[in-house]
């Protein structure tokens, strides 16, 4: 059985019908868009998946079939797995094939949210318990985190496949806008089908959206060019010569062994290195502030702003929207106008960040306010996931220890915004205001706003304390 699971997920092998020369530049191209489109829209429609519990919380919250405390510990399901699963299928990928693993990925998700839509459906018709449902819709939010970890690692890697690497970082840039555009999507799309059919519609139309990206990928996203009947993209690209390639193979084969210790005492040295553990905690607070919106900003909207379901949801998406901007540009941004150097723009972006939350928070419940405070919010964490959430920590070590800096700093991400959805949960829970029955009849979000606000500028000092480290000579 394990053998027969194997084979389907290995990598695929190389085509034994050649695309004949002068054909080839042509369908390269093509298989190439092709991927990248696949890839792109396929993650995006990944964060429909994964957001869809977002937009679902206060009709869940108003119905009495769960509370905020159960919710924040169901959205910490997920980013616990989430985090694991990402670091291991950050391995598992580089050995698969990559349109099979990707499919999966989402096809599990996608069934994921519709077992929950399903259980809503139940609920209604049978009476579940609340203690059923929440165990229930945790072990789906376990098994959604999990699914959503075998998204990026293939998305990336067919870029990696496909792409030369004179031009892989443009493709990469616009790539990494796609979960903005997923969150903004859920946050659109799913909250029309809750507003129109109720909330378990939201999880159906969630699942919907889910295959639909697997059906795309299944379709567009190509193994490998080998498998096309191509030959490697270094070749394809002009970059190396067939025998080249196959020079260097035989060269790092006979490197293999000392390679690897070599890489395994470089992470070693990484793990003791204090500066990367500083901008892991900056990024754990940074993604408590960022899903902090994320998760409870349209409830936070509805209960204590008084918007509908559709105003709250189209200003949230504004925030997400915004990402993209920041993203795209934060590279940019520090190369030419810092030299390469990033503790300005990222300090700058953290303290805007923290007046955007605040004015959120604080600013009122007009409309322009929150939709000026979401997207100010949105282009702040865009640069934030670029500098803090990785860049700055791949700055301070050899490329051999890369991905170990990126793992460090991407566990203790989502081991953080799991934190903060139990804590949220508890506090917005603990501090509302109840009848003599015990029924909430006000939400008290004082507190919860402080720990938000602490959080991100938490995130923007803990950096300061790297201001004048280099590269550690290891």
């Amino acid at each position: 059985m394990f053998d027969k699971i194997k084979s389907f997920y290995s990598i695929s092998a190389p085509s034994a019908d050649k695309v004949p020369a002068h054909q080839a530049d042509e369908k390269y191209k093509k298989l190439r868009l092709q991927a990248f489109i696949a890839a792109t829209l396929g993650y995006s429609l990944y964060y429909v998946c994964r957001t869809s519990l977002n937009v679902m919380k206060q009709p869940i919250i108003d119905a009495g079939i769960l509370d905020a405390k159960q919710l924040g510990v169901v959205g910490a399901c997920l980013y616990w797995t989430y985090a694991v699963g990402k670091f291991v299928n950050g391995f598992l990928a580089d050995y698969c094939n990559i349109k099979k693993f990707m499919a999966t990925g989402l096809a599990l998700s996608a069934v994921a949210n519709c077992i929950m839509g399903l259980l809503g459906v139940w609920h209604g018709l049978a009476g579940i318990s609340s203690a059923m449902m929440f165990v229930m819709f945790s072990a789906m939010w376990i098994i959604n985190g999990w699914s959503q970890s075998m998204g990026s690692p293939p998305a990336i890697i067919s870029l990696s496949r496909w792409y030369p690497l004179r031009i892989r970082g443009t493709f990469y840039g616009f790539f990494s806008a796609s979960h903005n555009f997923g969150e903004g999507l859920s946050f659109v799309f799913v909250a029309e089908l809750v507003s129109v059919a109720g909330w378990q519609w939201g999880f159906f139309g969630a699942a919907v959206a889910g295959m639909l990206g697997v059906t795309l990928i299944a379709l567009w996203l190509h193994d490998t060019p080998e498998s096309k009947g191509l030959s490697p993209v270094e070749v394809l690209a002009g970059e190396k010569t067939q025998e080249q390639l196959d020079a260097e193979a035989a060269e790092k084969a006979a490197q293999a062994a000392s390679n690897a210790a070599e890489t395994q005492r470089i992470q070693k040295a990484v793990l003791k290195n204090p500066g990367v553990w500083i901008l892991a905690l900056s990024s754990a607070f940074m993604y408590m502030s960022r899903y902090a919106i994320n998760e409870w900003g349209m409830f936070f909207l509805q209960k204590n702003k008084g918007f509908e379901l559709m105003e709250a949801s189209i200003i949230i998406a504004v925030n997400t929207i915004a990402g993209i901007i920041g993203t795209v540009c934060a590279g940019w941004i520090s190369d030419t106008l810092f030299k390469g150097d990033r503790k300005w723009p990222a300090l700058v972006a953290g303290i805007m960040e923290s007046v955007a939350l605040a004015l959120f928070l604080y600013g009122g419940d007009g409309w322009l306010v929150n939709i000026a405070a979401m997207a100010l919010f949105g282009i702040a964490i865009g640069v934030l996931i670029c500098f803090i959430g990785g860049l700055m920590a791949v700055d301070l070590v050899p490329r051999k220890a890369t991905g170990a800096a990126l793992g460090i700093v991407g566990l203790a991400s989502y081991v953080a915004a799991g934190i903060m959805n139990i804590i949220s949960g508890w506090l917005i829970d603990g501090q509302a205001v109840r009848d003599a029955s015990g029924e909430i009849v006000q939400y008290d979000f004082s507190y919860v706003s402080i720990f938000w606000i602490g959080a991100a500028v938490i995130s923007f000092l803990l950096p300061v304390l790297n201001w004048n480290r280099k590269q550690a000579d290891i």
